[in-house]
């Protein structure tokens, strides 16, 4: 063989060699970029309770890429939207300001007082301002919707599970304490475990124990005895009004905020119906989503008033509909079932006494 056909051949044979490396090395470089993809594609291991929020706000992920499409739906009307594989990204109802948004799985537990659990990807916000059809063409919906898709910001949910029992206090820069284990109102001295043992009343105000000036001029004063404390529709206001910044009425009065009471809530505030208030238990609980409030009549005393109100938070680990509010059996807020189960169906107590529903 000459000489040049060798240095040839060794060429080539260099040449395949090295062609080999480069292959194996972008296998290797793939397989470790696959491995990332997928680890990163990994629902998130849900956080307990305690650790569902944050103490100030952060910066929004980044929002999905890709197609989407707006689904006009009914009863109620409503726009849905979807991923390019038809994934529901988001809700929103003509008439409300609330949007559930899909995002990373969290689970609520709260162990005392129940062994069902709710784990979700509902992420529950308010829009700036109330959906109606054709409103993801404005100018403030994108701006909106690029920030709080894919959020881990704290939600209602979020907001909701910081005054359960034991859930540690949060204070602002000055020192207030807006957060923490609420109880649900000081010890009447007239009530007993049979009933009344605690009174009722107690606002958000009264839990923050400083005055507040509604937009009407209207100033409430809290009462000492009712510090850290809030009632059924207190809690309600706290994590819709006073940290969601959902407007808020400094009595049971029509208008644009949401009314001290229950009852008020039920027949005079903004949003839409889902659950129709007839006097009845609805027939169904199918048109809920989470976020909506629900409506109790469950005081023989009250006659037709509407006396409780929660939060509906979807389905628990047990495929139940399952609420959480303020309740004096467990002495503030809970979804857990003493006094009664959390449940919206079935023969118990609150199911039987459920009365209607509103999307805020």
């Amino acid at each position: 063989m000459s000489p040049k056909t060798k240095a040839r051949k060794k060429q080539s044979l260099t040449g395949r060699r090295a062609v080999h490396a480069l292959v194996v090395t972008g296998l290797l470089g793939a397989s470790a970029y696959l491995t990332v993809e997928l680890r990163d594609q990994r629902p998130e291991a849900a956080p307990p309770v305690r650790s569902v929020s944050g103490s100030g706000p952060t910066t929004g992920a980044k929002a999905a890429t890709g197609e989407r499409r707006f689904e006009r739906l009914a009863n109620p009307a409503r726009t849905v939207v979807r991923a390019g594989d038809g994934a529901v990204l988001a809700t929103f109802t003509d008439g409300a300001r609330t949007a559930v948004l899909t995002g990373p799985s969290r689970t609520f537990t709260e162990p005392k007082y129940t062994s069902a659990k709710v784990t979700t990807d509902s992420w529950v916000r308010l829009l700036p301002q109330q959906w109606k059809e054709g409103s993801e063409k404005a100018a403030w919906f994108t701006e909106w919707f690029g920030k709080s898709l894919g959020s881990k910001d704290p939600d209602i949910f979020a907001f909701s599970m910081e005054y359960l029992e034991g859930a540690p206090q949060k204070k602002d820069a000055q020192g207030l304490v807006y957060a923490g284990d609420a109880q649900f109102g000081p010890l009447n001295p007239g009530g007993s475990e049979a009933g009344d043992m605690r009174l009722e009343e107690s606002d958000f105000y009264d839990y923050l124990g400083i005055p507040y000036t509604f937009r009407d001029g209207t100033v409430e004063h809290p009462e000492a005895k009712r510090l850290r404390a809030m009632d059924c529709s207190g809690f309600v206001r706290t994590v819709f009004g006073f940290r969601a910044r959902y407007p808020l009425m400094g009595k049971d009065v029509k208008g644009d905020g949401l009314p001290r009471t229950a009852n008020g809530m039920a027949r005079l505030s903004p949003g839409v119906p889902v659950l129709e208030l007839t006097g009845k238990r609805p027939a169904a609980t199918d048109r809920l989503q989470p976020g909506d409030l629900v409506f109790f009549d469950i005081d023989r005393r009250t006659g037709d008033r509407l006396d409780h109100v929660g939060i509906y938070m979807g389905l628990d680990t047990d495929g139940k509909p399952r609420f959480i509010s303020s309740r004096e059996e467990a002495n503030g807020p809970t979804f857990g079932d003493k006094g009664g189960t959390a449940r919206l169906d079935g023969n118990g107590f609150y199911a039987t006494g459920l009365r209607s529903a509103k999307r805020l």
